[in-house]
């Protein structure tokens, strides 16, 4: 395989794979052409920066659809978008460095997809809730008898309380039927409004009956719970690639 990347210029870098791969003929960030800088039985797809690195539209597109390509081929680490190396020098001095923990890294995601699952609060469950909660159902009652600014608060407050918990008890019922799915699970960080976020390390052939059984979870829960699942993507969450420190 020609490196064609020079030792002196600045990298951005998409991902690891194994040695031997196809340069991806997508183009990348900022549409420069992708390829692939070898060492020690891997390979990183790099291209050259733009003067700046923006998060846009088209080049977060443009980074993940050089990682698809390259996930078609083998498996890979991918890096978040605007990691950028020094230099290839550097890079294969990584690459060659970390050889034995990327390797191992790249065969524990081989034949996976990470799928990520949100689920946010429904602020409209108010009436099945005031209906089973007898408390809520006496402060409810206790406002309309003596309505005044003060008791709407305590009522709207007591209510907000009252769905967050709700829907925070169906994100758990939730995560428990979706984790023995899964090979490994991340979770993500949470709100008061956001109350389930997880990704989720699948093999492959399991993504569609992940995707059954969120479709059933959301109808189970879909009065409390709004749930999204985003993927397949790469498994940005369960690797540890660090290939230019040195960058940024």
């Amino acid at each position: 395989m020609t490196d064609t990347a020079t030792a002196l210029s600045t990298l951005y870098v998409y991902g690891i794979t194994h040695a031997g791969v196809r340069a991806p003929g997508t183009p990348g960030v900022g549409g420069a052409p992708v390829r692939l800088v070898t060492e020690s039985g891997l390979c990183a797809a790099v291209s050259d920066p733009p003067e700046q690195v923006r998060a846009r539209r088209r080049d977060l597109t443009a980074h993940q659809a050089v990682l698809d390509e390259l996930a078609a081929q083998s498996p890979v680490l991918p890096m978040r978008f605007a990691v950028v190396s020094p230099g290839a020098d550097t890079l294969r001095a990584q690459l060659r460095a970390d050889r034995d923990r990327l390797s191992a890294q790249l065969e524990t995601v081989r034949g996976c997809v990470e799928m990520n699952v949100k689920g946010s609060v429904v602020s409209g469950y108010f009436a099945e809730l005031v209906r089973r909660d007898e408390k809520l159902r006496a402060l409810a009652h206790q406002t309309r008898r003596r309505p005044d600014y003060e008791a709407n608060v305590r009522l709207g407050e007591a209510l907000a309380r009252g769905v967050r918990r709700e829907a925070r008890h169906a994100a758990h019922e939730v995560l428990a039927r979706l984790t023995p799915l899964a090979v490994r699970t991340a979770q993500g960080p949470l709100d008061d409004d956001l109350v389930l976020s997880a990704s989720f390390l699948l093999n492959a052939a399991d993504e569609e009956r992940f995707r059954q059984v969120v479709a059933a979870q959301a109808r189970a829960f879909g009065d409390r719970l709004a749930l999204s699942v985003t993927g397949p993507l790469p498994c940005y969450s369960f690797v540890e690639a660090h290939p230019a420190p040195a960058g940024r």
